[in-house]
C-alpha cells in the first residue's frame, strides 16, 4: 500500500423503511456503521454555492473523491453516506468500480462525495 491510502472512514448503510403513509425512505437512526482503511478521501475542488436559498440563507456543497487502492473492491452503494474526518458525506451518484483486464475482477474503486453544510 502507497502512502496515498491512509485514511479510515465509515460507511453508513441506512434500512429502507416504510413510514405511516407507506413511502420509503431511509431510516438514519438505525443506520449500520462498517469502518474502513487503506482508502484515499481528496476535495475535488472548490465549494460549490447552490443558487437555492434555503430559509434565507445559501447552501454550499463541498466536493470530495474517494478512491481505493488498486485490486479493493469496497462495498459502496450511491444510498450510502460516509463519516470522514468529523463530517457526514453523500455518495454523490453512481458509484464507479474500474475493471481490471488482467483478472477479470474490480482494479479500484472511485466515488464522488458531497458535504451539505
Amino acid at each position: 500500500m502507497t502512502l496515498m491510502f491512509e485514511q479510515a472512514i465509515v460507511r453508513v448503510r441506512a434500512p429502507l423503511v416504510e413510514d405511516r403513509y407507506k413511502n420509503k425512505k431511509r431510516d438514519w437512526d438505525n443506520a449500520a456503521r462498517t469502518p474502513f482503511d487503506g482508502v484515499n478521501v481528496q476535495p475535488a475542488g472548490v465549494p460549490v454555492r447552490s443558487q437555492e436559498d434555503t430559509q434565507d440563507r445559501q447552501t454550499t456543497v463541498t466536493a470530495w473523491n474517494l478512491q481505493t487502492p488498486e485490486g479493493v473492491d469496497l462495498d459502496l452503494l450511491e444510498t450510502d453516506r460516509i463519516e470522514y474526518d468529523g463530517m457526514t458525506l453523500e455518495v454523490d451518484g453512481k458509484v464507479g468500480r474500474w475493471p481490471d483486464p488482467f483478472t477479470g475482477g474490480v482494479h479500484h474503486v472511485e466515488a464522488r462525495l458531497k458535504e451539505v453544510d
